[in-house]
């Protein structure tokens, strides 16, 4: 028998848990806040599951606030190297001569 919920009570919908997109930021825009994202978002199903609702919501909140942080850091990233490389032709590579 579940202790964790009154009787005749049905549980709240389990979260948005964001690790796809959390794995999607870490490949291809910013490592560091991906990896955050990712731990976060795999956190929300196991406390869902034990009946931490509030826990749960938690880590979806915070899964997705860094998955975002990631993307448009990432995009910023992106911008700025293009704007960088490409307009101002900058070059990363040092010239000999």
């Amino acid at each position: 028998m579940d202790l964790t919920q009154p009787t005749g009570q049905m549980p709240p919908p389990r979260p948005k848990n964001w690790l796809v997109e959390s794995i999607l930021v870490t490949i291809f825009c910013c490592l560091p806040f991906g990896i955050v994202g990712i731990v976060n978002a795999a956190s929300v199903n196991s406390r869902y599951d034990v009946g931490d609702y509030a826990g749960a919501l938690n880590a979806s909140q915070q899964a997705g606030k860094w998955t975002k942080i990631g993307f448009f850091v990432g995009i910023g990233v992106y911008v700025l190297y293009i704007l960088f490389v490409i307009v101002l032709g900058v070059s990363l590579i040092p010239h000999n001569g």
